[in-house]
């Protein structure tokens, strides 16, 4: 069973991009916007039933779109009673998301507002199901909470390198230890390290500074299992200052890492 939630009541609930994407000229297409959009195979009519059924309880018997079949599958034990399980009022907090269901192999994706949102929505579907089935939690954090966690986590210490070099300190080390924990409670998505330094020196040698421990942190986070593809590096050099660089504390502040949500 896979199911695709689309735009309800004028917000973004589920989202799949086979429907929001393409050519909205077609009637098919049409007809789908704004709808929940329920397709793939159940075992029989009375599963249909009962997560069709379920669906309209949940979001309105108008904005239930059937595109189901039956016949062709065969379940795990008591597949439909758990299916309508899993069907919970806070799916309506995801946005752009769907819900896949393979057998007992069951798959989230979309966004929450918060982190403790992200848990909730998970924690409930597992438990209502047995130790059998697995969950992908592919939820992820909405782009303007994650900036703010990342923020938050960071609470404007700097990460320490020794001087001159792109060796992180043990304080250095320490930060992103908890900055990596931060990444992987919203979802990992893709994050922009942009490094910085003061304006004391030749501007090329800062630049390239800069770079090389923006990869220095790009690498430390790799080894802590952030997703290599998450993450890109840039070296911004002397060009943006956050503080003065007339003063040490305000030179200290400018040698720092940028952690920015990746489009933002």
């Amino acid at each position: 069973m896979k199911l695709t939630p689309l735009l309800i009541a004028g917000s973004l609930f589920f989202h799949i991009s086979t429907c929001a994407q393409a050519n909205p000229a077609t009637a098919r297409q049409s007809e789908d916007q704004g709808k929940v959009v329920a397709s793939g195979s159940v075992p029989d009519e009375a599963s249909r039933a009962a997560i069709l059924a379920r669906l309209r309880e949940l979001y309105g018997t108008q904005n239930v779109v059937d595109r189901l079949e039956v016949g062709g599958v065969v379940p795990p034990p008591n597949w439909s009673e758990n299916m309508t399980k899993i069907l919970t009022p806070n799916l309506k907090q995801v946005h752009k998301g769907q819900l896949q269901v393979s057998g007992t192999q069951v798959a989230l994706k979309g966004n929450v507002a918060n982190e403790a949102l992200r848990q909730q929505v998970v924690s409930e579907i597992a438990t209502s199901l047995n130790p059998t089935y697995s969950i992908d939690n592919g939820l992820i954090v909405a782009a303007g909470e994650a900036q703010g966690v990342l923020d938050k986590t960071l609470s404007n210490r700097v990460v320490e390198f020794e001087s001159g070099a792109a060796t992180l300190t043990p304080a250095g080390r320490a930060i992103l230890d908890e900055m990596g924990g931060a990444i992987k409670q919203i979802g990992t998505p893709k994050i922009q390290l942009i490094g910085h330094t003061d304006s004391q020196g030749n501007r090329q040698a800062n630049v390239a500074l800069s770079l090389a421990r923006a990869n220095t942190v790009r690498n430390y986070l790799i080894d802590k299992g952030i997703p290599a593809e998450t993450l890109s590096a840039s070296g911004a050099g002397p060009d943006q200052p956050v503080a003065s660089n007339d003063t040490v504390e305000g030179r200290a502040k400018n040698r720092r890492i940028e952690f920015r949500l990746a489009g933002r």
